[in-house]
């Protein structure tokens, strides 16, 4: 039977490689972003579901999102928390707004979209949810203050939503990419660029499909008994 999948931030990256993921598999896929792509728009055209345009920082927003896809499904299967953007400074060039946007969508979006899903996938008795996370949330980097922090957060939100949800058979478990090729990092320096390539053990960066196929499975019958974790999928960028 189709799921019913809903994906924020999964108009472009690795929300829309996720997006395209389900939708091949002949799931029914909603996406929540604040601008569409033509890309983004024929997945959600090819298997039947909704775009959603909105700002994950908003708490109705989330609420009006989740009972909508409910309401026209009747159900919720995935849930995909992806949407997440940056505003890279040390701390004493960081402005309050740079640390606020930043941890309001990467940390407080997931939390709004899981506290308006959570009832719905208590009630089923059955779910998946992934929290797209990143390397950087494990581990320090300069610049980084408000992206990381967020990560950070979301590791705890996973494991504490993990907990909360494990007794209605609710899987919920997180990826933490390293540096992949998406609009997000394509703006960077190439510098920092390189420098991941150097990191990495298999000398390259990812790929956006390459973090989808990990979600993909984290959302299978073949990972029902995997939740709470962190799944790192960086190319040995912390190896």
């Amino acid at each position: 039977m189709p799921r019913v999948v809903l994906i924020t931030g999964g108009m472009s990256g690795i929300g829309l490689a996720t997006a395209e993921v389900f939708q091949q598999a002949g799931d029914t896929v909603s996406i929540v972003d604040r601008q569409e792509t033509p890309a983004g728009r024929e997945v959600v055209r090819a298997s039947g579901g909704r775009f959603f345009s909105a700002d994950v920082r908003d708490g109705v927003a989330a609420q009006t999102t989740v009972d909508e896809v409910v309401g026209r499904f009747g159900r919720l299967d995935v849930l995909i928390n992806n949407a997440g953007i940056s505003r890279d400074h040390v701390l004493w060039k960081m402005s309050e707004a740079d640390w606020d946007d930043v941890v309001d969508t990467n940390l407080k979006g997931a939390f709004l979209s899981l506290r308006a899903a959570a009832p719905i996938l208590r009630r089923q008795q059955s779910g998946k949810v992934v929290n797209v996370g990143s390397i950087n949330g494990l581990r320090g980097k300069a610049g980084l203050a408000n992206y990381g922090a967020a990560k950070a957060g979301l590791v705890a939100l996973t494991r504490v939503a993990a907990r909360e949800l494990g007794a209605a058979n609710v899987n919920v478990n997180a990826v933490a990419p390293g540096m992949v090729m998406t609009p997000l990092t394509e703006s960077l320096p190439s510098e920092v660029m390189a420098e991941a390539r150097r990191e990495a053990a298999l000398r390259r960066l990812g790929q956006p499909r390459e973090i989808a196929d990990v979600i993909f499975f984290l959302c299978s019958e073949q990972a029902r008994h995997i939740t709470g974790q962190v799944i790192v999928v960086d190319g040995g960028q912390t190896a």
